[in-house]
């Protein structure tokens, strides 16, 4: 069986205190659903503001002192924003599994669509780790590390692919409505720009706004 899954690259939220966020591993790969608890979702949200703290540009408006809308400001602010990671593919049978590279981030996870359609090379990252998928006519090969003689590969049909994408899409989306419902509860003054942002970083239309209390 092959899963793949929407993941966002995960640090450590080292005294964090904003809101509440969950313990995790660093350096690892939290799956982005509708599953997740309330405290995985602040540290997500956590996470994705945290790729786009940018330091005082002149076209946008000047960071604010107070802590929690300095945190955000990035992320409300930034024309380009972007969340490490990616999607990652596991073929259950063998454990194999096919990690998002130095070069990808979440918020070009459409590629994968584009691939399907045109067939050309995705790249995702360069050495010590270059993971590339290919066509050959009908079948879907991604190679783990391509600067390894030896790499380990998983392939699929291109059906089969295109199927996994739709379910992936489907975890963003429910994620994203997820995480709006936790911005209404743990950021109630900031829950429409902030979800309309993480609209922006998972190239997804904004969904509704739940009504404030």
């Amino acid at each position: 069986m092959i899963v793949v899954q929407p993941v966002l690259e995960i640090y450590p939220p080292d005294g964090f205190d904003l809101w509440p966020v969950s313990v995790v591993e660093a350096f690892s790969f939290m799956p982005l659903s509708g599953k997740l608890s309330p405290a995985e979702v602040g540290t997500a949200l956590m996470r994705i503001a945290g790729c786009n703290e940018a330091a005082p540009d002149r076209d946008r408006p000047p960071c604010p002192a107070d802590a929690l809308d300095s945190f955000l400001h990035g992320l409300l602010t930034c024309d380009n924003l972007f969340a490490a990671g990616g999607l990652r593919v596991t073929e259950t049978s063998t454990g194999v599994t096919f990690l998002p590279g130095c070069c990808d981030g979440l918020e070009d996870w459409r590629d994968w669509h584009q691939f399907v359609d045109s067939g050309s090379l995705l790249g995702f990252g360069h050495d010590p780790l270059s993971p590339i998928v290919e066509r050959f006519e009908d079948t879907v090969r991604l190679t783990v590390n391509a600067d390894q003689y030896d790499s380990p590969v998983i392939e699929l049909s291109i059906t089969e692919l295109r199927n996994l994408l739709t379910g992936a899409e489907r975890d963003l989306a429910d994620f994203l409505t997820l995480a709006g419902d936790w911005a209404s509860r743990h950021l109630p003054g900031h829950c429409a720009p902030v979800t309309a942002a993480l609209a922006r970083v998972l190239d997804l239309p904004t969904p509704a706004m739940p009504p404030q209390p």
